[in-house]
Formats: structure tokens, C-alpha cells, sequence
């Protein structure tokens, strides 16, 4: 049931992604989270679950010893109470929706060739790698930095790997002199609707079991994300109207931040730990703008920023009560540290490597389309339809 429910946060990205440009791109988004989807999935059965969970090679990949699925059971085995190939298939549907993320960068003038080499490339480079370091016994694990569910290996590996790809995709022709107003703002309500109720899985399904830990992670992720809406809510009421898509972007901030923390923190720390991603998150895309980065549906400010303060409240507020750890706020200085160090080596890995793999696919096969198919919409000249 959870793996069902972290299916749909993909399509729901797709939706949340697709209000939000142009109405001449909106097939475009949408269908990228689709081919995401599909393009992942096969990457994951036929080489991604060994590179991310097969047996540690020096604590930075796994082996190939599950290649293809060779050896993943049907029956529980040691102190794991579902079967090996459930496991698979639920950290196949994370791995999915972490390069839908990422689609944000590549809003309205990148090929579909060129997304699908580089998605590849760095679902196999960046992705499994990061997955392994924490939750395929890798050095991120020995180190004892915890992610619960992904704020170190989803959210800031997507988040930072889209400010690089910015700085090499450039920005949108007529960016900051044209408006470029969303196409569909109930559509983006509807995606985070999606996302909200999706996220219930991916956290509360980290638990791998329906039992207490996966009933605190249930509550408090769902205060944190209500804690984030309101937050941001505030906040740009201060500065004008409170936009409903601003409820909602605060409210995903508020579901990045406490991801990694969901299994190790109580639900008041959660109300502290989503107003924090809320407000912060709502100044980094005033800063992105101000700056005049076209990362135009704030994978970064939101995903990237989101999970990096969620890795760090981890260490601030992980109590015993919930779980076998504590953070800062009970003396524990190291897990504070941990998190530090895992958070900051993944950001910056995922952005290196993501600079790298960009300028390689924009050196051979080019990233952007032709200006006269940006001009007409990525639904026409990509997809040869209309929304």
C-alpha cells in the first residue's frame, strides 16, 4: 500500500510541475514524470537496486550480485519481516520521483532526448550511489547519519543537482523581460494534493512495518506539512496576498523537511521543524529570483533547501522517546555533526556530479531545442500535441 501511494507522487509532480508552466509546455511536464517513471523502473530491476543495495563495495556503491534481480526473494529473510522484492519495489518508486524532481530544471527548453540520456545517467551516478552511502550500508550509514526517508538521498540530490543543471541549461528566452504566467494554477493545487497524500507512504512506509514508528511518522508528517503551508502562508501575506500556490509550495516544504526526520522526532519538534522549512524555503525562491536564476519551479529552494535544514533538524531534535537516537537538543553533539557531514558531502556530490554529467550531454548530443520550438511550447515541438 505504501509503495502504491509513493507511485503517485510522481504523476503528482508531473500535475504540481505542469500548473506551473506555460500553458504551450503543460503535456511536456506532465509526460516527463511519466517517462521518468517508466524509464526508471527498468533501470532499477535490471542494474539500480544491486548498485544502491547490493553488497558494499569500500562504502560507496554496492555490487552487481543482484543484477537483474538475481537473488531478491520472495520471503522475508534475517530480521526483515517483508519480502526482499517488496523492498525493491518500494525503493524503485523513490528513485522514480526523485528525477521527477529534478524535471523541475528542465521546464519548457530542454530536448526529450537529452533528458532521458542525462536521467539515466545520473539515476545511475548520483541516485544509486547516494542511496547506497545511507541506506545501503555505505560509509554515510557507518558514519551514523540518518535519513529516515530521504532528505539527504531524494531531496537534496535533486535540489542541488537542479542548481547545477541551471547554471548549465541557461535561462528561458525572455526570461525576467516577458511574464510567464502558470497555465493552470487547480492543476498544481491538485498535483500537491497528490503529493500530500503520497507522502504518507514514503514516510510512514520507511518504517517497513504498519506499526508505531509508522504511526509517528504518519502524524508527523502531516504537522510539519501544515505547519509549512501556514508558515509560508504568513509569510507572503506579510508581503502582499497569500497565493494558494504559495499554501502549498510551504506545505511540500513542509513534507521535504521532515522526511529524513519522520522516524527520530516527537510532533511538536515537527511543528518547529516545518514552519523553519516553510519561511526558509519562501525566502530561498526570493533569493533565486532576486539573483535571476531561472530554476523556475524551485526544485532547489524548495527540495534542495527543504531536505538540507531537514538533515540538520534530524540532529537537532532526534529523541529517544520515538526512536534509539538523540540530537542536539539531548546532548548528542556527534549525531548533530554526522548529519552535517553526510548533508554537506551529498549536496556536494550531487552538484558536481550533476555539472558534469549536463555539460557531457550538452557537449554531444545538446541539451537545449532550437529557439523556434521553444517559441512554439515543448507540447508541440517534443510531443506534437496540444493540452
Amino acid at each position: 500500500m505504501s509503495t502504491a501511494l509513493v507511485m503517485l507522487m510522481t504523476p503528482g509532480v508531473g500535475f504540481f510541475y505542469g500548473g506551473m508552466v506555460r500553458r504551450k509546455n503543460v503535456i511536456s511536464m506532465i509526460a516527463l514524470s511519466f517517462i521518468v517513471f517508466a524509464m526508471v523502473s527498468l533501470q532499477w530491476v535490471l542494474v539500480g537496486y544491486s548498485l544502491s543495495f547490493g553488497p558494499d563495495i569500500l562504502g560507496l556503491i554496492g555490487n552487481l550480485d543482484f543484477l537483474g534481480l538475481k537473488g531478491v526473494g520472495l520471503e522475508p529473510s534475517g530480521t526483515s519481516t517483508i519480502p526482499p522484492l517488496l523492498f525493491m519495489i518500494f525503493q524503485l518508486v523513490f528513485a522514480t520521483v526523485t528525477l521527477a524532481i529534478l524535471t523541475s530544471v528542465f521546464a519548457e527548453r530542454v530536448k526529450l532526448s537529452a533528458f532521458i540520456v542525462f536521467g539515466l545517467l545520473w539515476t545511475t551516478l548520483v541516485y544509486d550511489p547516494l542511496a547506497h552511502w545511507v541506506w545501503g550500508g555505505g560509509w554515510a550509514a557507518m558514519f551514523g547519519a540518518l535519513d529516515f526517508a530521504g532528505g539527504t538521498v531524494v531531496h537534496i540530490s535533486s535540489g542541488f543537482s537542479a542548481l547545477a543543471l541551471t547554471l548549465v541549461v541557461g535561462k528561458r528566452i525572455g526570461y525576467g523581460k516577458e511574464t510567464m504566467e502558470p497555465s493552470n494554477i487547480p492543476m498544481a493545487l491538485l498535483g500537491a494534493a497528490l503529493l500530500w497524500f503520497g507522502w504518507f507512504g514514503f514516510n510512514a512506509g520507511s518504517a517497513l512495518a504498519a506499526n508505531g514508528l509508522a504511526a509517528n511518522a504518519f502524524v508527523v508528517t502531516n504537522t510539519s506539512a501544515a505547519a509549512g503551508a501556514l508558515a509560508w502562508m504568513v509569510a507572503s501575506w506579510v508581503n502582499g496576498r497569500p497565493s494558494s500556490l504559495g499554501v502549498v509550495s510551504g506545505a511540500v516544504a513542509g513534507l521535504v523537511a521532515i522526511t529524513p526526520a519522520a522516524g527520530y522526532v516527537d510532533v511538536l519538534s515537527s511543528i518547529a521543524i516545518g514552519t523553519v522549512a516553510g519561511l526558509l524555503c519562501y525566502g530561498m525562491m526570493f533569493f533565486r529570483i532576486k539573483k535571476g536564476i531561472d530554476e523556475s519551479l524551485d526544485a532547489w529552494a524548495i527540495h534542495g533547501m527543504g531536505g538540507l535544514w531537514g538533515a540538520i533538524a534530524t540532529g537537532i531534535f532526534a529523541t529517544a522517546a520515538v526512536n534509539n537516537y538523540t540530537g542536539l537538543m539531548y546532548g548528542n553533539m556527534s549525531q548533530f555533526f554526522a548529519q552535517i557531514a553526510a548533508a554537506g558531502t551529498s549536496v556536494l556530490y550531487a552538484f558536481v556530479v550533476s555539472f558534469v554529467l549536463a555539460k557531457v550531454v550538452d557537449m554531444t548530443i545538446g541539451l537545449r531545442v532550437k529557439e523556434e520550438e521553444e517559441y512554439v511550447g515543448l507540447d508541440i515541438s517534443q510531443h506534437g500535441e496540444r493540452a
